[in-house]
């Protein structure tokens, strides 16, 4: 089959980068797609594999061009994805579905009523939407182990600011294009600042510093600001309340 009939694309990224492409913008199925794919690769342990992670929809491979060439890199990445249907293949194993305690609105999250709105309900039907939604951590980026979480339902596809949040505090829950974030730390964004949790998604110099991991599955337990402010002066953790349980 000629690769511009498959689903997926093998692109060059510098001289010991491959980027492996299953969609051109994010869906349930391109993003389980990077998920299974990432997984296989790991399992093959093909010698000259670096690194490998997963973005939304792709998968970035990074190798030792002295042990293992382009092409020849280029030929098993072609066969292991002919070997099943990426798009329809079942989430890899090793996952962790984790319930993070948050304060939803208020002070704590003054532009949820803004968010809300955008979304087009109110602020009960909101709070069910954030609360009740089981999400999938699609990928982790721009900060380190900073998840980003979807999807809501499609009704929260809304855009980011116009204007620039100047700094969300770490722990922060925010959203835009229906999903949501916590923030690894203080930054600025361009996304709405809903709610606030004591998840610290970064933990330097822990056995596991990046605790949310691509795949891993996360459920928001709405509690008050007086339940967080009590998580923050006893749980050590990190956790900041959650809990984790293995998923099969």
């Amino acid at each position: 089959m000629a690769e511009a009939d498959r689903a997926f694309r093998i692109r060059d990224i510098g001289l010991t980068g491959k980027l492996v492409s299953f969609a051109d913008g994010l869906s349930d199925s391109a993003n389980r797609a990077a998920l299974a794919f990432r997984a296989a690769v790991e399992e093959e342990r093909w010698e000259g594999i670096e690194e490998t992670a997963t973005t939304l929809v792709s998968v970035f491979l990074r190798f030792d061009p002295l042990t293992l060439d382009h092409d020849s890199l280029d030929a098993r990445i072609a066969a292991l994805l002919d070997r099943e249907d990426w798009l329809a293949a079942p989430l890899p194993r090793g996952r962790a579905h984790w319930r993070i305690p948050t304060v939803i609105g208020g002070s704590y999250g003054p532009q949820f009523l803004e968010a809300a709105s955008c979304a087009g309900v109110d602020a009960g039907q909101a709070r069910r939407d954030i609360a009740e939604t089981r999400l999938r951590v699609l990928t982790v980026g721009f900060a380190p182990g900073q998840p980003y979480m979807g999807e809501l339902p499609d009704r929260w596809n809304i855009p980011r600011m116009s204007r620039l949040n100047p700094q969300v505090p770490g722990g922060s829950l925010v959203t835009a294009i229906r999903q949501l974030i916590i923030f690894a730390g203080p930054a600025p964004t361009g996304w709405r600042h809903v709610g606030q949790t004591a998840f610290e998604c970064f933990r330097p110099g822990s056995e596991r510093p990046f605790p949310l991991s691509p795949g891993d599955e996360v459920t928001f337990r709405e509690i008050t600001g007086e339940e967080l402010e009590d998580i923050r002066g006893t749980d050590r953790s990190g956790n900041g309340g959650a809990t984790r349980e293995d998923l099969e």
